[in-house]
């Protein structure tokens, strides 16, 4: 630990020895941090928040009372390996939040991006991958081994199954449940999961200009609306677009998928 952190630090939170802490970095009451955890410069750890295991936070982050970074896996094949999470910088956790260590069968690292919101009650299970720019809004439950890719925003109370995807720049809309992988850009809702259409506006505020905008409103109406096959419509779609690279990775993530896809 950091001597220049010695008073930035609550007398009452529980640094274990071995535990390194970044420059102008926090820690509030009643917060414990174990012995193997990496935390960047000019974190906020507030009180009663607890960092357990190996976990590596990067710069600038915030985790708010209650989280619990690090805990063991709810996996029955877990037998106590040294695991870990690794998250970037700029993470934002609210209350409550849990993110579970990886397991050795699932590659061992529980991986979150930066500049995510992971809103309160989120939990993300063993062996997750989230992306850059994530939102996964409250009491949204990620499965193992479920990857969200960058600037996805996951609707509240949402649940997403194990070894499912969600595609880059996809929307689900609150209480959904993925069953399947679905494929960028995408936008939709639905305990029964339906998908409505691209996600426009995220696209927008990405900063995606009109002409791709256009070109992937017409890939969503080749995949979902002229009642072709999967194969039929990855035809099409790469006739009609080859230059496109967001048509280059609509396909490959449809063609990777090994759980099926939501159409």
């Amino acid at each position: 630990m950091e001597i220049q952190n010695h008073d930035l630090i609550h007398p009452t939170a529980i640094i274990h020895s071995g535990a390194k802490l970044g420059k102008g970095t926090r820690v509030g009451p009643f917060s414990v941090i174990s012995s193997d955890a990496i935390v960047g410069d000019n974190c906020e750890i507030q009180e009663n928040v607890i960092i357990r295991g190996r976990v590596t936070l990067g710069n600038d982050c915030k985790v708010f009372p209650f989280s619990v970074l690090g805990g063991e896996p709810q996996h029955l094949g877990y037998k106590n390996e040294p695991t870990e999470v690794v998250v970037g910088d700029r993470v934002v956790f609210r209350e409550s939040v849990t993110v579970h260590r990886g397991t050795v069968m699932g590659g061992g690292v529980t991986r979150i991006g930066s500049d995510c919101l992971i809103m309160a009650y989120v939990h993300v299970g063993h062996d997750c991958h989230v992306g850059n720019k994530v939102i996964i809004v409250n009491a949204s439950q990620l499965a193992g081994h479920v990857i969200v890719e960058d600037f996805a925003t996951v609707g509240g109370q949402t649940g997403v199954v194990q070894h499912c995807r969600v595609g880059r720049y996809c929307y689900i809309g609150g209480g959904s449940l993925i069953r399947k992988d679905l494929p960028p850009f995408l936008a939709g809702k639905g305990n029964d999961f339906q998908i409505q259409g691209i996600n426009r506006v995220g696209m927008e505020r990405a900063g995606i200009d009109s002409k791709r905008i256009a070109d992937m409103k017409e890939i969503y109406k080749i995949f979902l609306l002229q009642n072709l096959t999967v194969s039929k419509a990855l035809e099409k779609i790469s006739v009609e677009f080859p230059e496109s690279e967001d048509a280059k990775v609509f396909l490959d993530f449809v063609k990777s998928s090994k759980v099926g896809v939501h159409r």
